[in-house]
């Protein structure tokens, strides 16, 4: 088990794993668990440095702290699983949160406002209109039905020939409100026909 932890600690944070030397923030640490619950769920290790050596914590202190992040400052409430690793005579907690089955997923902000964050590749970002409405659309159980028109053959017959492109370029291309832009952007990324690509400036989709 041991042995699992650290090779987790060696590989780096990504899209599924994020580690703290301590817990010094309810609200913060809620964006992580939101985030990962809007993904495919993640590990968060508690007791680790930047620099991937062990700290070591007080385990009540930290379950605490992680407990009434994933209990208050988390809508829906966020079921994790605490688990105590001894490493090096040090302790090292594992908070497993899994994949939300309820997404989107919202943390409370200092602002006391609610707000939904994915992971992208090792940080926790706002979600932008399009990925929440995607979350709500995957969330929602309703087959996703696709009509071809001529706006969408003008979105694909676009990434044919270019790499990307956002969604007020789209809604130029073709004339159309962002409004209506969005949903067809929507409707296309949860079919799997194109994806899309956020980052901490801008977004932008391509071909899947």
């Amino acid at each position: 088990m041991n042995a699992r932890i650290k090779e987790l600690i060696l590989s780096g944070e990504g899209e599924s794993l994020d580690y703290k030397q301590t817990i010094s923030s309810s609200i913060k640490i809620a964006k992580t668990m939101v985030a990962f619950a809007n993904h495919k769920g993640g590990t968060l290790l508690v007791g680790v440095r930047d620099n991937k050596s062990i700290a070591g914590i007080r385990p009540e202190e930290e379950k605490y702290m992680l407990e009434k992040a994933a209990s208050f400052h988390c809508k829906p409430e966020i079921e994790i699983k605490l688990i105590e690793h001894l490493i090096d005579d040090l302790l090292v907690l594992e908070c497993i949160v899994p994949e939300g089955e309820l997404k989107p997923y919202y943390a409370q902000g200092d602002d006391e406002k609610w707000w939904v964050y994915i992971r992208v590749r090792d940080k926790s970002l706002l979600a932008s209109k399009v990925v929440m409405d995607v979350l709500k659309k995957e969330s929602s159980g309703r087959p996703n039905i696709i009509r071809y028109g001529k706006n969408e053959e003008a979105l694909l017959r676009y990434l044919r020939k270019n790499e990307r492109i956002t969604v007020n370029e789209f809604s130029k291309l073709v004339n159309i409100s962002r409004r209506r832009a969005n949903k067809i952007v929507v409707n296309l990324i949860s079919a799997g026909v194109i994806r899309n690509h956020t980052n901490e400036k801008t977004e932008f989709f391509t071909l899947s």
